[in-house]
């Protein structure tokens, strides 16, 4: 089994402490290895195994365990007496009314829970009732670029540019690198996962009725990654199509997107009122082999799978990212993390005089002294330029 550590050392210290943790991510992105991996660490720990309870609402095991009272009587049935019992619980969100029985064991027993879930609004809306300052969450993305490297055993010889060339059009889904699957077959694996998390965790949980108008609302989210839109663009050009959604549904589709971990939505930031705008939002994949499962692999659109890397990778490291707005300049990501601020752009190359300028302009406009990154596509000369640090995307992505 492969280390995460990542986020196992986000949890450790949370380990035997009075609050739940709560593991979040889109399905197959590796939350029940990654409960595994905890489990072990109780191991090391001296925990035995009879105190450790693992159920997973992915198996048909445990279908009949799918209610608050069954799931508190099943472990109440099984769980050691006299010692501290170490709960993990898969899938939560398969259990109807589960924040009742979380609750009532946090209160009657002495317990260690951990869980994990697939759908971010579901969970967070029974959380904030019930467990409201009893829990810390902890959500799990696909494989970054590192640990992409580390779950592939390259030779000596395989340059870094062809190792990311490979992640790039693999994706991250961590079960499509214990393998040595070919990029079809990969592809063919990714469209069982799109069409799970669109139909289990969009349609079902939101009983959303016109898939076809799902579908193509999802077509038009991967055919403008790294573009600014609002829901009114995205009428008019359901209306082009000669389909007619209003605001409202768009809405009510993107937030259960969202919400299945699909996309990430990333506001414009007005860097001179430093505030958030409300309209002309970004959306980004939480990997991009939901783009190819959707649109096929098309380098054409290299630019907009750059930006959504390096979007992605800036919150798997914690930051809260939005889109900095300086008149009428561009940022592409304002990236902030408690005291700290970065600021990134992202290009293919800079080659080209005029796109050199486009890119260096927005940031030389901002005067603090927070660090400014160019990221690049192709592995070119870098260095610093007036203060801006221009990088080589895959040692972007390596970067401490």
């Amino acid at each position: 089994m492969k280390e995460r550590n990542l986020y196992t050392t986000r949890i450790e210290p949370f380990i035997d402490k009075p609050v739940i943790k709560v593991i979040t991510g889109i399905r197959r992105s590796g939350k029940s290895e990654l409960l595994k991996l905890l489990q072990g660490k109780l191991y090391q720990r001296g925990v035995e195994e009879n105190q450790v309870v693992y159920i997973n609402y992915e198996s048909l095991r445990w279908k009949d365990y799918s209610t608050a009272e069954k799931l508190y009587s099943y472990v109440e049935s099984i769980r050691p007496k006299k010692q501290r019992t170490y709960i993990f619980i898969d899938e939560i969100q398969e259990v109807a009314e589960w924040e009742k029985a979380i609750n009532s064991m946090l209160a009657d027993w002495d317990v260690d829970i951990y869980i994990t879930g697939s759908n971010s609004r579901l969970l967070s809306s029974e959380l904030a009732t019930y467990l409201a300052g009893r829990y810390v969450e902890c959500q799990v993305y696909p494989l970054s670029f590192r640990e992409f490297l580390d779950f592939h055993a390259f030779d000596p010889g395989v340059q870094l540019a062809e190792r990311f060339n490979q992640y790039l059009r693999q994706g991250g889904f961590p079960a499509f690198h214990v393998g040595d699957f070919a990029d079809s077959t990969i592809y063919q694996m990714v469209q069982d996962i799109y069409s799970s998390v669109l139909l289990r965790d969009t349609v079902q949980r939101y009983r959303i009725r016109n898939i076809d108008m799902l579908d193509r609302l999802v077509q038009f989210l991967l055919d403008n990654i790294g573009n600014t839109f609002s829901a009114s663009s995205i009428c008019k050009y359901m209306k082009s199509q000669g389909r007619t959604m209003d605001v409202e549904t768009i809405y009510n589709y993107l937030q259960a997107l969202e919400s299945s971990f699909v996309v990430n939505r990333v506001r414009r930031y007005d860097l001179k009122g430093k505030e958030f705008l409300q309209t002309n939002e970004k959306f980004y994949v939480t990997d991009l082999s939901l783009i190819y499962a959707g649109r096929g692999y098309d380098l054409r659109m290299i630019g907009g799978q750059l930006e959504n890397l390096v979007c992605i990778e800036l919150m798997r490291r914690g930051y809260s990212v939005g889109v900095g707005k300086l008149g009428n300049l561009e940022v592409d990501f304002v990236a902030k993390r408690q005291d700290e601020v970065i600021y990134v752009q992202v290009t293919e190359s800079m080659n080209n005089e005029d796109v050199r300028m486009r890119e260096l302009r927005p940031l030389q406009q901002i005067h603090d002294n927070y660090p400014k990154y160019i990221v690049l596509g192709n592995p070119q000369p870098t260095g610093m330029v007036d203060g801006i640090k221009c990088m080589y995307i895959a040692d972007f992505l390596l970067h401490e």
